[in-house]
């Protein structure tokens, strides 16, 4: 009877619970990963939803983010130019004529000024106009008028013109101040070289406290702005400027160890302060 019990048709209940068991011990220790790979898809499919892949570009989209790219890598512009645009309508253009001795023909001077008050005096160097028998200017709006030495300052070779007629639209320069101004910093000249009217060159402060003779007596020219900057005769009495577009200075010489007047790197201006004391007595000072 015993034997009957314990058969194998008996055991079968037996079996089929211990699987049943082991089965969810498997189910148990599975499920954790059953959950992160779940999580794992769904996050997937959310991923997609609120992050979509990027729409392949077109060849407009290609062109137009390379000319955009090209737009900012431009320069700013440079102070060069800003420094033209700013003193340009100050300039202004000198013309003499001057007559000959018995035996020498009449001759024409040119140079450079610039308009430095309302009342529309010019600044220029005297020997722009020393001994001329007549002066005539013209502004930068193309105004042709004669001009009048007001005021001679042979020590620092300054002159005050005054224009027998003003533009309609008078800009004076901005002055600045040399003594604010350190050796290497940018210098700029504008003037009409050789006659070659609002022509601009540009350079580098070289040293202060220059000194060099005038004239053929002993005279000496004092406490000039050395600069490097290229001028050439018809500069002479053109702004100095800095970076700002003020005005630091008057051109008044260049240095040449030949006997040909023609620049070999050095220059020399009159600082603003000492050519402006010229004005003493030119209406507007």
């Amino acid at each position: 009877m015993d034997d009957e019990l314990s058969s194998p048709q008996n055991s079968e209940p037996s079996r089929w619970q211990s699987l049943l068991q082991r089965s969810n011990k498997w189910v148990r220790r599975l499920r954790p990963f059953s959950i992160i790979i779940l999580s794992a898809f769904v996050g997937a499919i959310l991923y997609n939803i609120f992050f979509p892949p990027p729409t392949p570009m077109s060849q407009d989209n290609v062109d137009e983010s390379i000319a955009e790219a090209m737009a900012s890598a431009t320069p700013p512009q440079p102070y060069s130019a800003l420094v033209y645009q700013t003193i340009l309508p100050s300039l202004v253009f000198i013309q003499t004529g001057q007559q000959g001795g018995e035996d020498e023909e009449d001759g024409i001077g040119i140079g450079s000024g610039v308009v430095v008050n309302e009342s529309g005096a010019i600044l220029t160097a005297l020997h722009v106009v020393e001994n001329a028998n007549s002066i005539d200017v013209v502004f930068a709006d193309g105004t042709h008028t004669t001009a009048v030495l007001a005021t001679a300052q042979p020590e620092n070779d300054i002159a005050i013109l005054l224009p027998t007629q003003l533009p309609e639209i008078l800009v004076p320069a901005i002055l600045g101040n040399p003594n604010r101004m350190r050796i290497g910093d940018e210098a700029f000249a504008v003037g009409n070289p050789l006659g070659l009217v609002g022509s601009m060159s540009a350079g580098v402060i070289s040293g202060f406290d220059r000194s060099i003779p005038i004239g053929n007596e002993n005279g000496r020219l004092e406490g000039l702005i050395q600069f490097d900057t290229a001028v050439n005769p018809g500069n002479s009495g053109g702004p100095l400027l800095n970076r700002h577009g003020q005005v630091v200075g008057i051109v008044t010489a260049l240095a040449n160890p030949s006997e040909q007047n023609f620049f070999v790197g050095i220059g020399f201006a009159v600082p603003i302060g000492t050519a402006i004391a010229a004005g003493g007595g030119a209406p507007g000072y």
